[in-house]
């Protein structure tokens, strides 16, 4: 079920609602999607690309996979030598990735508050989790992502593109939720991207395809060297 009615009373704590709504579904969501990036090659090649500029701006630093879920963009970048690790929001999420791979590092974080020092990653990348996000909360991420990232080091987003839609959804696969999406255009992304000191390189714009309602799109920016803190 879904909601729209609320578009601007975001949860007073939306970290809180997205954790216990991941927990309530993530067996069923990692069933449903044990590799996301089958969708088709343009996914992949994007991927890839993120994959070698990461290893060109430090071959041996981590990429940080925020909201990564069953852990399948993780495994993916390791497998392009990319020594990514995966932060989720929700610990049975967690557990659930590092079932599954159980050779790679998955812990418990939030991309609010990233638990790196300054200048250490080549690499962030956050696929659809950015969507929980409220808007108000939105440039303080974006800003905790150019703090954690090296000088020269990216960023790769993917999301629904919409303008300015919200939903809140309080069932899904038969489970009792509360869970907020957030749609906005490239454009808002990629705003909100350059307000945080990122540089953007490319859009993406996918046109929905089967079932889907809405278009996707892909941002890639990264932290221009020399850039302050």
């Amino acid at each position: 079920m879904t909601d729209d009615s609320h578009a601007a009373n975001a949860p007073a704590d939306f970290t809180e609602a997205t954790r216990s709504s991941y927990d309530t579904i993530a067996p069923a969501y990692s069933a449903e999607h044990p590799d996301g990036l089958g969708d088709g090659p343009l996914e992949t090649a994007l991927l890839t690309a993120f994959a070698d500029l990461a290893r060109t701006t430090a071959p041996d630093a981590p990429v940080v996979d925020a909201g990564s879920g069953p852990g399948y963009v993780t495994a993916r970048l390791n497998a392009l030598g990319v020594p990514a690790y995966g932060i989720d929001i929700s610990p049975h999420m967690v557990a659930l990735a590092r079932e599954a791979h159980p050779r790679l590092r998955f812990e418990v974080g939030s991309m609010t508050s990233l638990d790196v020092p300054d200048s250490t990653l080549a690499g962030i990348i956050a696929l659809y989790s950015t969507i929980h996000i409220p808007d108000p909360e939105l440039p303080g991420v974006f800003k905790e992502f150019h703090r954690a990232l090296r000088p020269g080091g990216h960023v790769l987003l993917a999301f629904q593109a919409s303008d300015g839609e919200h939903l809140h959804m309080t069932e899904r696969y038969g489970l009792d939720i509360s869970l907020d999406y957030y749609f906005r255009t490239p454009a808002e992304v990629a705003g909100y991207l350059t307000e945080a000191g990122l540089t953007l390189d490319a859009q993406v714009r996918v046109e929905p395809r089967g079932a889907q309602r809405l278009g996707r799109a892909f941002a890639l920016a990264h932290k221009p060297v020399g850039a302050a803190e």
